[in-house]
């Protein structure tokens, strides 16, 4: 494998712009792209994940997508993760020689949810059987039970997982187990993976743990912030990462309260951003007139330690 600058730091989870009718957008992305970089300071993207909607995508949508933040993200984006997982493994196999093919800095897989593996082996044989279609491109297991009902430890998986798939980079761990990943972190001695954290609102507690940086939904819009607190944390002043932390999570507190997911993101991103993210794909239904102003209300009021209103 080529040497490859260490993925750390901020990852955006990409949102999928759509138009009005539900086709997406693909004219966007270069704004998009521009807007996290020089807005966000964010220079990380995980393009296709459950943030972009993936799984309610067509595999040609997908490559679509794939294929524009590629070309957009160009000498101004880092890393270019394309999650690649889908229920069967055809299509997972299918998406990954695409990503490999438009040179794409690494991909990532979630566990098959409809048809589960049950333990360790089950699972390693299907992400094995994706990461060889690429077998230069550095590879991520998505880790999300809470979503895929798979709750296989990564602790466990991690034995062994090298001589199984030579390409394996790391995890996205999206779960609040933090046991698991300390653990999976103390096995870690040589630094060879990455543990990039995908629960937002406990970052800076995954953090503590040794995770080398966090994919997520928030750092489309709370980049900045998010940054400033990685920097606090490294200095180190834990008091005002705290500060950080804590403002972050008022404001997704409140907006859980109020029913939040994939549809909300994009009604955040749209009114923070001013690029037109369109509407979700059904079964997902638009944010209410009401959740925006409430949220666009509540995250106006916050004011963050640098003394910026977001």
């Amino acid at each position: 494998m080529i040497p490859r600058k260490k993925l750390k730091g901020l990852v955006a989870a990409t949102i999928t712009p759509m138009t009005p009718d539900g086709k997406i957008n693909l004219p966007v992305i270069r704004q998009y792209v521009d807007y996290l970089v020089n807005e966000q300071n964010v220079k990380n993207v995980f393009v296709n994940g459950t943030t972009g909607e993936g799984l309610s995508l067509s595999i040609q949508e997908r490559k679509q997508l794939a294929e524009e933040w590629m070309c957009q993200g160009k000498d101004k984006l880092d890393h270019v993760i394309i999650h690649v997982g889908a229920l069967n493994l055809p299509e997972c196999q299918e998406l990954a020689r695409h990503a490999a093919a438009i040179g794409a800095g690494g991909i990532a897989v979630i566990a098959p949810f409809f048809f589960k593996p049950t333990n360790k082996d089950e699972l390693v044989a299907f992400l094995q059987k994706v990461a060889s279609e690429a077998p230069e491109v550095p590879f991520y297991y998505y880790h999300i039970p809470p979503l895929t009902g798979v709750k296989i430890r990564v602790e466990e998986l991690l034995d062994g997982i090298k001589a199984q798939i030579p390409t394996f980079q790391g995890v996205k761990f999206s779960d609040t187990d933090l046991l698991d990943l300390a653990q999976c972190i103390n096995k870690n001695e040589t630094g060879d993976f990455e543990f990039l954290y995908g629960v937002d609102e406990q970052l800076l507690a995954a953090l503590a743990v040794g995770a080398n940086g966090a994919v997520g939904s928030t750092y489309n819009y709370l980049g900045r912030q998010t940054n400033l607190m990685l920097q606090a944390f490294a200095k180190p002043d834990f008091a005002l990462a705290q500060q950080y932390q804590l403002l972050t999570g008022e404001f997704l507190n409140f907006v859980i309260k109020l029913g939040f997911g994939v549809a909300q993101t994009k009604a955040v991103m749209t009114f923070v951003s001013g690029i037109p993210m369109g509407p979700p794909r059904l079964p997902l239904v638009d944010a209410s007139n009401e959740f925006i102003v409430k949220a666009k209300a509540k995250l106006d009021s916050i004011v963050w330690p640098n003394g910026d209103c977001s």
